[in-house]
This record gives structure tokens, sequence and C-alpha cells, in this order.
């Protein structure tokens, strides 16, 4: 557990978003809990470089649509019997109303509803983390830095081509890496001091001094004109007054002791926050010398475990069954099928006959013999009938399916809970339960 220089450390991990540039896999889950590679939430990379870089008390600030989140982190992140107390845990913190009959109507104003746990633990300094990015980062090295300025407050910052980086909140820095300006999305974003052509982004995660975020966020609830957002709010007003710095992303090292030579790893960040970036994330992982790697054993990401059975492929019916750079995760089947660049989640199964290129099958999907799918999402628990063509018609897949109109790639979505009204008829009478 860190101790020590950086006194005690509590981590808030940020995630109560909607992810609506997601829909429809947030139809019914927030965005951190949404799927990725095979496997895991997208939250268990935020809540993984929290516990690998020794930070062990950590609360998770839920809100939209939270059940399946609630779910996996009880299922996923509880620490064993002989670590449970004051210092190791991993909480969910809802939206409880402490300061009024509302919801958490920012990401300042999440935290700031939840001071009084910041004071329970008698912090010193407070890792506010973003759940809703895959990322892979030594967080103790922000620390040391944030610790070596004596800055108040330190934002990570992400290096990416200036004409890239208007999409963002863009970090201006002097030469000593103090921040200057905070934009958000400027047209004319600024330039990193000695790199010309780059500029820093804000990852949204900071490290605070306690004292200088509970005097923050009680003049931010005082005020009427502001969104209690950190990053449009709280950290530009600071910028004017305080020590803020911003820790460069691209210099974390990860440990590879454990990694085989052929691998590499390194601090790695992707927004998926729309559907063709989170279709990206997952292409780029099945990459040969990929930036991401789940296969470190120094620095794991960390999940729930089930008690599947391996991955299985076998001929069926005259056909053989072809799986190449692909990722498949317990339990599922592959029954004389070619599966090509996709990734294949817990318990799905691929009937023969099928072809399957560039596509995420999500846990207990079955796809029918004879189905053609290329740049297909397919969300949990679908059956996709036999014969199905997917991903070579815009027009006619976008009369049953949501069609991304940048990318083209179809995403079938959690099918509707049923409820039976007689025995001979079936109901369709909406979802009012998350099931993913």
């Amino acid at each position: 557990m860190i101790r020590g220089q950086y006194g005690r450390v509590l981590g808030m991990v940020l995630a109560g978003g909607k992810g609506e540039r997601l829909m429809p896999l947030t139809q019914y889950r927030a965005k951190p809990a949404v799927h990725f590679a095979a496997k895991y939430r997208i939250v268990d990379f935020a809540l993984s470089n929290l516990v690998n870089s020794g930070i062990f008390a950590i609360y998770v600030l839920v809100q939209f649509k939270s059940q399946s989140l609630n779910e996996h982190i009880e299922r996923a992140w509880q620490f064993g019997g002989a670590l449970r107390g004051r210092d190791y845990f991993a909480t969910i913190v809802p939206a409880q109303m402490w300061r009024g009959e509302r919801w958490f109507e920012g990401t300042a104003d999440a935290v700031y509803q939840n001071m009084h746990l910041v004071s329970l633990y008698n912090a010193d300094r407070i890792c506010i983390f973003a759940a809703d990015h895959v990322y892979k980062m030594d967080v103790e090295q922000m620390l040391e830095y944030h610790v070596d300025r004596r800055a108040d407050v330190t934002v990570a910052a992400n290096v990416v081509p200036t004409s890239e980086a208007s999409q963002f909140g863009c970090i201006q820095v002097d030469e000593r890496g103090k921040i200057i300006a905070f934009v958000e999305k400027p047209s004319n974003p600024p330039e990193i001091p000695g790199k010309p052509g780059w500029s820093y982004v804000s990852m949204g995660n900071y490290v605070f001094e306690r004292e200088t975020l509970e005097g923050a966020l009680l003049e931010d609830a005082s005020m009427q004109q502001t969104s209690h957002d950190f990053g449009r709010d709280i950290i530009p007003r600071l910028v004017n007054h305080s020590r803020v710095f911003a820790y460069d992303f691209s210099t974390n090292v990860l440990p590879r002791h454990g990694l085989s030579p052929w691998l590499e790893d390194k601090p790695y960040w992707r927004d998926v926050g729309t559907i063709q970036a989170y279709w990206k994330a997952h292409m780029d992982l099945l990459q040969t010398n990929s930036d991401m790697t789940l296969y470190n054993p120094d620095w794991p990401i960390r999940t729930v475990s089930f008690a599947d059975p391996p991955a299985y492929s076998f001929p069926s019916e005259g056909h053989i069954s072809q799986v190449s750079s692909t990722l498949t995760a317990e339990g599922s089947q592959v029954l004389g099928a070619k599966v090509e660049k996709s990734i294949l989640s817990r318990n799905c199964v691929i009937l023969p006959g099928s072809e399957i290129e560039e596509c995420i099958i999500g846990q207990g999907v079955v796809v029918g013999k004879n189905c053609r799918l290329r740049r297909v999402i397919i969300d949990s628990h679908n059956n996709i009938p036999n014969g199905t063509v997917l991903g070579f018609d815009p027009e006619e897949d976008g009369k049953h399916y949501s069609v991304d109109p940048s990318s083209g790639i179809v995403t079938v979505s959690i099918p509707q809970m049923q409820i039976r009204k007689r025995p001979d008829e079936m109901v369709d009478r909406g979802s009012w339960m998350d099931f993913s």
C-alpha cells in the first residue's frame, strides 16, 4: 500500500457516465460497465491501474443505470477477508443526496457530495480517475511527480498531434510543466514547449492535495454559473492561483520483468466514447505489435473470474473451423465456422457455415448457421437467425439495427425483455431491469 512520502492516498473513480455516444451499448448499462476485450469491463482498467500502483482504498462513484456495474464491482473487486478494513476496500458509492435532493450534477459535484468520505479516510491526497477510458498507467509515478513539484493539483496529460487536439480539453504549460491555461476543445490548440506540432490533452485523471480539493469544491458549490465539472470549471479556476502541473503521460513506464521478450508494454490511453472508437480499440488489440497488451503478468488487468469451460473450436457438419487473429474468452465455441480478426466473449457460440470478420461478439450470443457478419458489434444475449447477413448493405441493415453513420459499423443491441401475458402470447413491454 502506498504510504511514506505520499501520505494517505485515496482513490475516487468517476463511474457515473451515461455514455450517450456509445448507444445502443449503453442502453441498459453505464459506460464504465460496457464490455471490453472479450472478458473485461471498461471500469476494470481504471481499477487495475490503482490497485497495481498500490492504491487499495477506492470509492467508485456511480449513478446512471448502475445495476450491471454494481454487480460487477461486487463480484470482481472485493478484497479477501484478511485485507478488508479501513485501508483496503473498493466500495460502490451511489448518489445519496447528502447535500440536497438532487443527483450528481457533474464530475466535481459527485466528489463534493461525498467529501465526508475523504474526511472519514483522513486522506492527504486524492487520486480522482475516470472510469470511461481504456488506459494503462502507473499512478505512483504521477504521485511522485506531484510531490516532487509540491503541486496543489496534477493533471494527467496525453501527448497528441496538435491537428487532433481540438476535440479534447487542451492544456497549455510553461517550460517547467506548470499549467498556465486550460481550454476546452479550442480551435487553435496550444503546443508543448519544445515540441512543435504536439499538444497536451487532459485524460480526466487528477491528483489533488486534500485542502486544495476541499476549497475548490466548496467554492464551486457556492457559484451559480458553473457546470460542476473538473475539466470545465475546477481546473481552469485553480490555474490562476494554485500550483497546477501537467504530468506527461508518455513518460510513464510499466514494469515488464515477467513479459515475454517478443512483447512490449507501454502506457496506453484510448477514448472509447463512440461506436467507431470502441470498435477500433478492439481491432488495435488484434495487431501483432499492438500498443496495448493484456499479457503482462507484472501489470495485469483484473476482472471477475467465472467457472466457465475453456474456449473450444471444432469442425462440424462438414465444415472446418478456422480461427485467426481473434481473442476468445472462456466458454466460447466455434463449431465449423470461420472467425477472423474478431472478439469472442464468454459463452458465445458460432454455428457451422458462418463467417465472422472484424466483429465483436458479446457474451451468451449464438450466431446461427451460414451467417455472414462483417464489422458488426453484437451485444450480450442475442440469437442471430440462420442465414443472417450483416455489414454488407448499410441501407438494409439500418432497417433493423443501429448503423454508425461515420463508419458503417452495425450494432445489434440487447434484446428487449419479453414479459409473458398468457401462456400462448408473449408481449414486448420494454425493459425495466439490467440483465447484461
